[in-house]
């Protein structure tokens, strides 16, 4: 616990360096930066994991999901992804980006080395803190691995941004699988990447948290869990909603991003907190030192707070 604490409390160090470092181009829209990624501490001892996900696989459809069954229905499709987001882009070479999440990954199969760690959820305490850029950056990280398969969930039906990051088309995701109107092939995309699967956020819905806690997000981690070596879950920020709450008791373990420069270290304790329960295996620090690399700007106004989104490489 020593460790993420003093992983919160260097975030917070920089925050009047990263921003005195800023430069926002108007007419562009882009954040000018030279960021990276930091892996600050993995540790699986600060709170018990939940329920083994082997007890949610009892508890599934008894008709049984085969992979290569889900890889023939699966919608194909082709995906544009944006390179300023995506540091594994063959567009843009950032290799100080990418070196962090392979040391991230390393860290997470070390992890894995003694307990059940195969759905990962990555969130943060507040909107703004580069969840999305570690989710999807990291998704590619593991599928980088020869026969890694990993399955990518945008749970953040309040403000998605993954389609947006990936390029993938519109059409049905978690939100229509939850409600009961589709079937997991039928949400689950595969584009370029040979074994990463992709299932978008889908349709803008008015009651998200009743959504995951109705129990059909347990029955898809239950369905898909046995065919992929990662799950990796991008949840809406711990503070604001109760959602990423509900979601950790379902996944194995949480990784908390936490931006530099930007998040108070009271603020993400009390994040860590309203997580009691969940499996905390480590603490990412975005946009933690200057590196070679540049960040893309959103505006992040989905969750009412009018907050911006930078990630950072």
């Amino acid at each position: 616990m020593s460790r993420i604490h003093e992983a919160l409390k260097k975030a917070e160090q920089q925050r009047s360096t990263i921003l005195s470092d800023r430069k926002f181009d108007e007419s562009s829209g882009l954040l000018g930066s030279s960021q990276a990624v930091k892996v600050l501490a993995t540790e699986a001892e600060i709170l018990p994991p939940p329920t083994d996900l082997a007890d949610l696989k009892a508890e599934a459809d008894p008709g049984a999901l085969q992979f290569d069954e889900l890889r023939m229905k699966c919608v194909k499709t082709v995906w544009n992804p944006d390179p300023n987001f995506l540091v594994f882009s063959s567009a843009k070479d950032f290799p100080v980006g990418a070196e962090q999440f392979r040391t991230l990954r390393s860290r997470l199969y070390r992890i894995r080395e003694t307990k059940p760690l195969s759905t990962l959820l990555i969130s943060s305490a507040t909107p703004a803190e580069g969840k999305t850029f570690v989710s999807g950056n990291l998704a590619q990280a593991l599928v980088r691995q020869r026969g890694c398969r990993v399955l990518l969930i945008d749970a953040d039906m309040r403000a998605p941004k993954l389609h947006k990051l990936f390029g993938a088309p519109q059409g049905p995701g978690l939100a229509e699988y939850l409600q009961g109107g589709n079937s997991e092939s039928e949400i689950m995309q595969k584009g370029q990447e040979d074994e990463l699967y992709f299932i978008q956020a889908g349709q803008h819905v008015t009651h998200p948290s009743e959504l995951i806690s109705n129990g059909r997000f347990k029955q898809l981690l239950a369905r898909v869990s046995g065919l992929f070596d990662w799950i990796i879950v991008d949840s809406p920020p711990i503070l604001p909603v109760s959602d990423a709450t509900v979601l950790a008791t379902m996944c194995h373990g949480v990784l908390f991003v936490v931006r530099a420069g930007v998040t108070a270290a009271a603020v993400s304790q009390k994040a860590c907190h309203q997580l009691q329960g969940a499996n905390i295996v480590g603490v990412v620090l975005n946009s933690a030192e200057d590196a070679a690399g540049s960040g893309s700007y959103y505006q992040y106004s989905g969750y009412g707070l009018g907050q911006s989104i930078s990630s950072q490489k």
